[in-house]
C-alpha cells in the first residue's frame, strides 16, 4: 500500500509554468506506476499523463503532448508533472495515482492522493 501526497497547484496566468510533485510513502514507491489524471465539475476524471516503473515509459493524452512533462526521481519517492504553456482549460484538480500495473485507465489505478487545484486564467 502506498499513500500519495500531491502539491504545487496555484493559480497561474495563461502562458505560465507549473510544477505538481507527488510524494509516496509506505511500500516502495519504485513498485507502481505513476500517472496524473485531472476533474473538472460535473466531469469525468481525465488522464493526462503515466509514467511506469523505473521511467523507462511514459503515455501522454492529446492536450498534454508537447506541454506537459511526467518524471520520477525514486529515490526520493516523487512523480513530477511538468506543466508549460498553460491554458485556460488546463483548469482542473489535478490528482496523482500509483498501481502495480501500467495503464493510463483510470479505472486500474488502485491508490490515489487528495488532488490539487490548478487554474489557469486569460
Amino acid at each position: 500500500q502506498v499513500s500519495l501526497t500531491e502539491s504545487g497547484g496555484g493559480s497561474v496566468q495563461a502562458g505560465d509554468s507549473l510544477r505538481l510533485s507527488c510524494v509516496g510513502s509506505g511500500r516502495s514507491f519504485t513498485r507502481y506506476a505513476v500517472a496524473w489524471f485531472r476533474q473538472v465539475p460535473g466531469k469525468e476524471r481525465e488522464f493526462v499523463a503515466a509514467i511506469s516503473r523505473g521511467g523507462p515509459l511514459t503515455d501522454y493524452s492529446p492536450s498534454a503532448k508537447g506541454r506537459f512533462a511526467i518524471s520520477r526521481d525514486d529515490a526520493h519517492n516523487t512523480a513530477y508533472l511538468d506543466m508549460s504553456n498553460l491554458k485556460p482549460e488546463d483548469t482542473a484538480t489535478y490528482y496523482c495515482a500509483a498501481d502495480g500495473y501500467y495503464t493510463t485507465e483510470r479505472s486500474r489505478y488502485t491508490y490515489w492522493g487528495q488532488g490539487t487545484q490548478v487554474t489557469v486564467s486569460s
